[in-house]
């Protein structure tokens, strides 16, 4: 939560007394004089202390196995939503998922109504790597190892970062590879393979930054982070 919105909401203050809390140095994040309003927190992570208050926050962050036909949309009139997979007690208003998968895509999502934080997962500049396995309806081959990692071009001149693409079982008919991207382009990985002359067959995410897919997971089952997930996250708490 932004630190300027959780000091107007917790103290009651106005725009202008809150903005004098950070002008008098009241405002501390760990033990240290913060200046940046905007600056994103959380009280699970973070000691916030404001005008020798210690503020909290109630942010929830869920680690969904998403299943083949749900739609990462908050809404959808034709098909079951991964929100809809959140228990009602669980949901709130602001929860979300952080990116996309698509609709018969498997596999890890984060959803947390903390809006700062799935923006920064999403910026390119921060290269928050993903690692999906796929299976292929061709054998890849070492030389589709090397155009992945160059930088597969699409149709149309469109140019992907350097992947990296390991090869975990090949035959002529089909291929078990694990693919490590740090974009999200749409339907990316599988146009990725389609450039190459293959075709996608089924995808799954495996990890997401450091978060990776619980092998005890469910597909369609869900669980808030652990402690030492949340941690993992800090970084890109900004």
């Amino acid at each position: 939560m932004r630190l300027d919105k959780l000091i107007e909401s917790r103290l009651q203050t106005t725009r202008k007394e809150m903005k004098r809390l950070f002008l008098m140095k009241r405002v501390r994040v760990d033990d240290i004089v913060e200046m940046n309003p905007q600056r994103n927190v959380d009280s699970q992570l973070h000691q916030i202390v404001v005008d020798g208050q210690q503020l909290f926050t109630e942010h929830v962050y869920y680690l969904l196995n998403k299943p083949k036909g749900a739609v990462t949309a908050k809404q959808d009139a034709n098909c079951q939503t991964v929100l809809e997979l959140i228990a009602e007690p669980d949901r709130r208003k602001e929860l979300y998922p952080v990116g996309r998968l698509d609709r018969d895509t498997t596999g890890l999502l984060l959803l947390t109504d903390n809006g700062q934080l799935g923006y920064d997962l999403l910026q390119p500049k921060l290269k928050v790597q993903k690692t999906y396995r796929a299976i292929v309806n061709e054998e890849v081959i070492e030389e589709d190892v090397a155009a992945f990692a160059k930088g597969i071009v699409f149709h149309g001149g469109i140019i992907c970062q350097p992947a990296e693409l390991e090869i975990i079982a090949a035959s002529p008919t089909a291929s078990e590879v694990a693919l490590t991207i740090q974009e999200g382009k749409f339907h990316q990985v599988k146009k990725m393979f389609l450039a190459c002359g293959k075709k996608v067959v089924e995808l799954e995410r495996l990890t997401m930054g450091p978060l990776r897919l619980p092998p005890d997971l469910a597909q369609g089952t869900y669980r808030s982070l652990t402690q030492s997930e949340l941690k993992q996250l800090k970084k890109y708490f900004r």
